[in-house]
């Protein structure tokens, strides 16, 4: 079952990875929530799947039993699930605005930055307009 695992995250980074070289923001932010997806699955299954044991330590233990369920994990997936739907949400903002502003997601074209100049000029240097 761990191979299954394995590939599955493999397949999820690397489609994220394939989707993210792509010149579309649509694509690009899909697949970055399919790599933080990935990410994701590889913490969760990074801790003890099978584990029967709740993660309490008895009365009169000093540790937790051998067969315990890993609290971090579960705890650290919580935290990327938060961050991750946090990103995905600024990213379409982000393309939505950059949508409205210069009437393409494609990225290649979105050039208006290119167009100040660079950006290390001192500032009495007039920028040339190229449009």
């Amino acid at each position: 079952m761990t191979l299954v695992y394995a590939l599955t995250i493999a397949a999820y980074v690397g489609c994220g990875l394939y989707m993210m070289l792509s010149r579309h923001a649509v694509r690009m932010i899909l697949g970055l929530t399919l790599l933080t997806n990935g990410a994701i699955f590889l913490i969760f299954f990074s801790g003890r799947i099978g584990a029967t044991t709740p993660p309490v330590i008895p009365q009169g233990a000093d540790a937790l039993a051998a067969d315990a369920a890993n609290s971090l994990p579960q705890a650290l997936v919580l935290t990327a699930i938060v961050i991750g739907f946090a990103l995905t949400a600024f990213a379409i903002a982000l393309a939505l605005k950059a949508y409205r502003s210069l009437g393409t997601l494609d990225v290649r074209e979105m050039q208006d930055a290119e167009r100040l100049g660079a950006p290390d000029l001192p500032l009495s240097t007039p920028v040339k307009n190229h449009g």
